[in-house]
């Protein structure tokens, strides 16, 4: 498995775990300089986004990548976390659609998750 791919699946994984939905993996390559690749993910409350950010985060550090940074943790309303070439974004439900970062981002392609070894 490829490094990216390991990344990639470790934090797919640490979303499904805490329940998040309408995960998405988006490959940005070529198409900014921010990142390679965003992930992004649903919940239902901001308890479950706190959950679900706090959770990739801690599996991430568990399998010794580092965060450069996170945002919007306090409102849980958008909770981005950069680990450089991969950013995630954890959504509320309601500020997802709202957001619609896919739409933003449609040039991108979707990875399908199933084929990641998760």
């Amino acid at each position: 498995m490829k490094e990216i791919d390991k990344r990639i699946s470790i934090i797919t994984k640490a979303c499904l775990d805490k329940g998040a939905f309408d995960i998405k993996v988006l490959d940005i390559k070529g198409l900014t300089t921010v990142s390679d690749y965003f992930i992004i993910a649903s919940g239902n409350s901001t308890t479950q986004t706190t959950t679900i950010a706090d959770t990739v985060e801690e599996k991430m550090l568990e399998a010794e990548y580092e965060i450069l940074g996170k945002e919007g943790h306090q409102s849980a309303r958008w909770i981005l976390l950069d680990f450089g070439d991969i950013i995630v974004h954890v959504f509320h439900k309601e500020d997802r659609e709202f957001y619609n970062l896919e739409k933003l981002w449609a040039d991108g392609e979707e990875l399908d998750i199933e084929n990641l070894n998760i």
